[in-house]
């Protein structure tokens, strides 16, 4: 699966109405970035936590597909937690999600979401479930 395919299969999913794109990966990486607008904010006019833990998942979820052959596993969000270090309320995030473990049956990843200057925003753990597709009958 490429960076291309992530994308397309993310339109018109909740990750394509939060503004959410992938941008790059290699081999224990991945990266996204989220626009950070009204449509995101909380009543005070900041980020909501949920939109950063949802661009977390996202991404740690985009790596483990990265990692699978989706043609025979599904990839399912198991955990996320998240602390919010700062606040931030235009521009652009960037989501950095680094592997932590790769096991045969969960992937975990660190996240790091940071603005465009590289102010650090929150920080997040991901644990993903790997799960074998069944098989269709006939």
């Amino acid at each position: 699966m490429t960076i291309e395919e992530i994308n397309k299969l993310c339109q018109n999913t909740l990750i394509g109405h939060l503004d959410i794109e992938f941008l790059s990966y290699g081999e224990d990486f991945v990266e996204a970035r989220m626009l950070v607008d009204q449509k995101k904010w909380q009543p005070a006019g900041l980020l909501h936590g949920g939109a950063s833990l949802a661009l977390a998942e996202t991404v740690a979820s985009g790596g483990s597909m990265l990692l699978v052959d989706p043609t025979h596993f599904n990839v399912l969000g198991l955990q996320v937690s998240g602390n919010h270090i700062s606040t931030i309320s235009e521009g652009f995030v960037l989501a950095r999600a680094e592997i932590v473990h790769r096991g045969n049956k969960t992937h975990v990843w660190d996240v790091k979401i940071t603005s465009s200057e590289g102010k650090l925003i929150s920080v997040a753990r991901v644990t993903n479930m790997i799960i074998e597709k069944k098989q269709k009958r006939d």
